[in-house]
């Protein structure tokens, strides 16, 4: 008995197959991305995207690597934002030169409640600051105490000198008297989570 060959699958058959690889394709495709998306949301709350943090999302900081005298800049709604950690030399020379600030006591309304003290922190040694002179909007330098800049000479305490217009402040932030910048420096909502970790951008009570 001879074979006999089968004839080739009719074209609506053919395109029957056709489709149905492709939706099984199509479904495996959509499986992987869904996956990923899925995943993505969870990694991405440990990193607020650009888009978050130019709308004020809260920036948590690792501290614990910081020495002291030592100082980091960070990023929060656009801005520079300083954490410097001070030595106990620093912390002594802020209360030796209140009669050369223009608000020793912070009056002006320049940081939270928690920081309207004699250092403007929450822990004495670590500072935390927006980094721009509240004249024009220059970026500050930080500079040690003996001066080293500008026309800060060897009485200089230590603190943050503008070259923009020369306003000078002190290792707390505070304006010295006769200088262009109207107030101290602004101290943002902070607090800390542990020894070593600080969330900028909000108060301790969210």
């Amino acid at each position: 008995m001879t074979a006999h060959a089968l004839p080739p699958p009719p074209a609506a058959a053919r395109a029957t197959d056709a489709e149905r690889r492709t939706m099984i394709q199509a479904t495996a495709a959509a499986g992987a991305v869904a996956a990923v998306a899925a995943a993505v949301p969870f990694a991405s709350s440990f990193a607020p995207s650009e888009r978050a943090r130019a709308q004020g999302a809260a920036v948590e900081v690792d501290i614990s690597t910081l020495a002291p005298g030592e100082m980091v800049t960070v990023e929060w709604r656009g801005k520079p934002v300083w954490i410097l950690r001070r030595t106990p030399e620093m912390l002594q020379a802020l209360a030796q030169h209140d009669a050369a600030l223009a608000d020793p006591a912070s009056h002006k309304d320049q940081q939270p409640a928690y920081a309207r003290n004699a250092h403007r922190s929450i822990q004495p040694e670590i500072f935390v600051a927006v980094g721009i002179c509240t004249h024009l909007g220059c970026s500050p330098t930080q500079v040690p105490a003996g001066g080293a800049l500008g026309n800060l000479g060897a009485d200089w305490d230590g603190g943050f000198f503008c070259p923009c217009h020369g306003s000078t402040f002190d290792n707390a932030g505070r304006v010295y008297r006769n200088k262009p910048a109207p107030t101290n420096l602004e101290v943002p909502p902070h607090h800390f989570l542990s020894a070593t970790r600080l969330l900028i951008g909000e108060d301790a009570q969210g």
